[in-house]
Formats: structure tokens, C-alpha cells, sequence
């Protein structure tokens, strides 16, 4: 079976396979599991999948993280740029969870060794800039994957879009660098539209509000912030 390339194609399939669970992710605090995608008894591709039963509870964001995977996916996508894996809500094995394309990456790799290679700086700016406008809270170097295909990928987005500031990643190497034009002119055309309505729907109305802030702020700015304080990073950092 040909395996799905298109996120049309990838996303028909998360929501229609069956699911075959072949094991828990390690490290991860939330369960994580490693599933297969069946269709007509094939293996048509792997996803990773989290239940909102597996999640622990944390004081300062609100139930529901699998929730806030999706929502990333949805803003990458009203941005226009493909830099989280397709991500859709499923009711699986353990109850309903977000479902996510599973990325075939080279795991031996992380943020800090893709900065070496200069060929992916544009791609790191746009994760850079992902992360300032997702307001993401963890972005550990773990969590930027690059696949066969040299394309990078940002996973475990469950702790973003808070309405609160809390930005913490170790995505600052370009740091006071003009933002490139391309990115400045996708987020220009972001904060001239509504949110896509299924964005809109699971965020609640100071989270909206702070993300297009988020989103005009950092075009008003021009350029990557810095992090005066040394303190804006997630550990560990990998």
C-alpha cells in the first residue's frame, strides 16, 4: 500500500485506520503511545498517539493537553507553514487523544546538532518563529526532528497557546536577526485574517487574543528577541 504523502491523504488515514498499539514512547511524562495504522489489513503508516486518560494534570495549564497538540498543528497550518506533523483529534483505544503522523526521523539527531549544518537555518528561523507565535512552553532540542528528506519537524506541543507569556525553548541562536521576508509576510496575512474557525474552536478568547498579539508583535519587532534574562529555557534542554 502506498504510504500517504499528501496531509490530505495522512490526515483520511489517522482518522479512518484501524489502530494497533505497539508500545509506550519512552521518556515522556504523559502516556505516548506508538501505534499502526491498518487499513484493509495493511500497515499503511505509524502514528503517535496520546490519550487525554494518560495525561497528569498540571496546575497551570488546563485539562485537556492532547487539545493544544492539535491546535498547533491547526496554526502551522493557517500560518502556512509545514512544520508540525498532521495532527487530528481521534477516540482510540484509550478514549479520545490526539493522533499524529509519526515522523520516520533519525533520532540520533536534536536542535543542537541541525545547528551545525548552516543548510537548515532557514528552516530553524521558521521554528523559531513558530515557537514565539505558539508561545510554546517546552521546546526541548528533543523535540525538533529532521527525516530522511532533510525537512524539520517540531513534535510535543501539547504545553503552548497559553494566554500567559511563558515562552521557554532552546531556539535562540538568532536571536536580534531581521525576520526573513517570507516569514514576515505569512504572519502578515495571518493577522489580517479571522482564525480558521477550527483553530478558533479550541482556544478559548484570551488565547486567541494573545496569539494574534504574539503574532503582531513579533512582525511590528522585525527581528528574533533575545532573552535578557538567560531564563526562557526548558530542562532538560534535550
Amino acid at each position: 500500500m502506498p504510504v500517504p504523502v499528501s496531509t490530505e491523504e495522512q490526515e483520511a488515514l489517522l482518522a479512518g485506520a484501524d489502530l494497533e498499539i505497539k508500545g509506550r514512547m519512552p521518556w515522556s511524562s504523559n502516556v505516548t503511545l506508538l501505534v499502526e495504522l491498518l487499513a484493509d489489513g495493511e500497515v499503511a503508516g505509524k502514528a503517535v498517539y496520546k490519550p487525554h486518560r494518560g495525561e497528569r494534570p498540571l496546575w497551570d495549564f488546563p485539562d485537556g493537553l492532547y487539545l493544544r497538540e492539535i491546535a498547533s498543528y491547526r496554526l502551522a497550518r493557517a500560518l502556512g507553514w509545514d512544520v508540525v506533523p498532521t495532527t487530528i483529534e481521534r477516540d482510540g483505544p484509550h478514549g479520545p487523544g490526539s493522533l499524529q503522523w509519526f515522523v520516520d526521523a533519525d533520532f540520533e539527531q536534536h536542535y543542537f546538532t541541525i545547528l551545525d549544518d548552516e543548510a537548515s537555518h532557514a528552516q530553524l528561523r521558521r521554528l523559531c518563529a513558530f515557537d514565539l507565535v505558539a508561545n510554546s512552553t517546552d521546546r526541548k532540542g528533543g523535540h525538533v526532528l529532521v527525516d530522511g528528506d532533510g525537512h524539520l519537524w517540531a513534535i510535543d506541543n501539547g504545553l503552548c497557546l497559553h494566554a500567559e507569556f511563558k515562552l521557554r525553548t532552546v531556539i535562540w541562536d538568532f536571536a536580534e536577526e531581521p525576520l526573513p521576508a517570507e516569514i514576515a509576510d505569512d504572519l502578515a496575512a495571518f493577522v489580517a485574517s479571522p482564525l480558521p474557525d477550527d483553530l478558533h474552536e479550541l482556544l478559548d478568547p484570551f488565547e486567541r487574543d494573545a496569539l494574534l498579539a504574539r503574532a503582531r508583535a513579533l512582525l511590528a519587532e522585525g527581528r528574533f528577541p533575545t532573552d535578557p534574562t538567560g531564563r526562557r529555557y526548558p530542562w532538560p534542554l534535550v
